[in-house]
This record gives structure tokens, sequence and C-alpha cells, in this order.
């Protein structure tokens, strides 16, 4: 309990909170998003990009772009987000990575599971697609919504251990133009529609603010109760290490005036 549970309250509440409201927007997104779609407001997106992507493929780029989008997949992306957590993990020693990574990506996958599940709304037809077809789905584009969420945190997480400019600098432009092109690779392959990819950005952005709010809050929590940094690999349990470090301290000031007490004659105590 106050290994895991205390430590971590505010940021287990704040996610927790946040991860119903994103499920709660994207039941309020879906709806919304199916009285637009009955009165075909939406097809001036959405055709237009379709018919413009197909106009742009030829064999190469086509397998270049499949190749690229198999990263954000079902497959893919768990092993790329394994290999960055493990690796941002063991130079932090610390589960931050571990915890925001794995909670922001869990409440990712069940927001789309529940976007699909009630729209329901059908993928553009598989000829104007490139194989391999999908069959689940459209709208949002899990693809676009959980890369948003799982690159969004990964990028956080970086940044907090890396603070030189040049490297945060570069981490983020490359994982923005990494979220930019995994979305519109789906609109290039004719797998989604226009509105599902911006659905799973704005989606997926949402929860990451969250996350990032309820990580800050968190820290900003702990620095009020005055317990020390979180729990670490090398330092798991903070009250033992505030406690030991208490106890140092203590011992130090009271060496410090017991070894001059001890060498010094009361003729001493008069002159100074």
């Amino acid at each position: 309990m106050d290994k895991w549970i205390k430590p971590y309250a505010a940021l287990w509440l704040t996610m927790l909170i946040g991860g119903s409201l994103v499920v709660a927007l994207a039941l309020l997104g879906a709806e919304v998003y199916s009285n637009v779609v009955d009165d075909e407001g939406l097809t001036n997106l959405d055709i237009p990009a379709l018919e413009y992507s197909q106009t742009l493929r030829n064999p190469e780029l086509d397998a270049v772009v499949t190749g690229f989008t198999n990263i954000g997949g079902g497959v893919g992306m768990p092993i790329l987000a394994s290999i960055l957590t493990a690796w941002l993990t063991f130079l932090s020693r610390t589960w931050r990575p571990i915890i925001l990574v794995g909670g922001a990506a869990a409440v990712s996958i069940y927001a789309t599971t529940v976007g699909k599940r009630l729209v329901g709304r059908t993928r553009p037809d598989h000829s104007e697609a490139v194989p391999p077809f999908e069959h689940s789905p459209s709208f949002p584009s899990g693809h676009t919504l959980n890369t948003t969420v799982v690159i969004g945190v990964l990028l956080y997480v970086l940044c907090l251990q890396f603070h030189q400019l040049w490297v945060r600098v570069t981490a983020i432009t490359a994982g923005v133009i990494f979220i930019i092109a995994m979305g519109l690779s789906r609109v290039f392959l004719g797998h989604h529609w226009l509105t599902d990819v911006t659905a799973g950005w704005l989606l997926g952005g949402a929860w990451v603010g969250l996350v990032i709010l309820a990580h800050r809050l968190f820290h900003l929590t702990r620095r009020k109760e005055h317990v020390g940094p979180a729990p670490t690999f090398d330092h798991p349990v903070v009250r033992d290490v505030v406690a030991e470090k208490i106890h140092d301290h203590g011992r130090d000031r009271h060496g410090d005036h017991s070894e001059p007490a001890a060498g010094r004659s009361p003729g001493d105590h008069h002159a100074g």
C-alpha cells in the first residue's frame, strides 16, 4: 500500500478520471458524428481526400506506405512501444515509463474499441483501397489514435529524461511527423476516411494531455507533502530513504557539535 498506492494516488486518480472522460468523449463524439454523417455533411472532406489519394498511388509507393502503416498496427506498435519503453525504463531506473505508457495505451485501445462498435461506420470500398484489406469498423482510426497516444506519451517521458534542447526538439519533431504520417497513410491506402483519422488525432491528443496533467499533478502533490522523489529501482520505498537521510543528517550534526566540544578547553570557550 505504502509503496504503490499512496505515492501514486494523484496519478492513479487523475488517469482514472481522465480515462473515463476520454471514453465519454469517444461516445459523445460518435453520437455527434453519426448525426452529421446522416446529413452527408462529412462527404465534403472524405470523398475528395480519398480521390486525391488515388491519384498519388503507384505500386512502389503503395508498398512503402503499406510497410510504414503496419508499424502502427496491432503487432508493430506494441513491439515499437515495448522497445522504447524498456529503453526509457532502463535509463530512468524508475517505473514511470511503464506506468504512463501502459496506462495510456490501455485506455486508448478501449476507446478505439468503443468508438468502432458504437458508430459501426463502413470503410471505403475495397475497390478504392490498397490490399491487404481491413474489415473492422472505420471510426475512429485505431492506427492513428493509438499511435498518437503511445508516441505522445513516449515523447513526454523522453523529454523528462533528456534536458538538452536539441534532443527534445529533434524527438518532438520526429514524433509529430510520425504521428501525422501514420494518419495520412491510412487515407492514402483507402483504409480509412479522413474524418476517421482526424478523430483519432483529436481523441489521442486529448488523452495524452490528460496523462501529462495527471503526472504533473502527481509530482506537485509529492512536493507539497515533502515525501521526496517517486520510488525507483534503487530506492523503492521512499519513506525509508527519507528516514535514512534524516537519520544521517542528524548524526552528522551531532558529530559536528560533539567533536569540538571534546577537544576544547574552558579557556578556549572564553577566548572564543
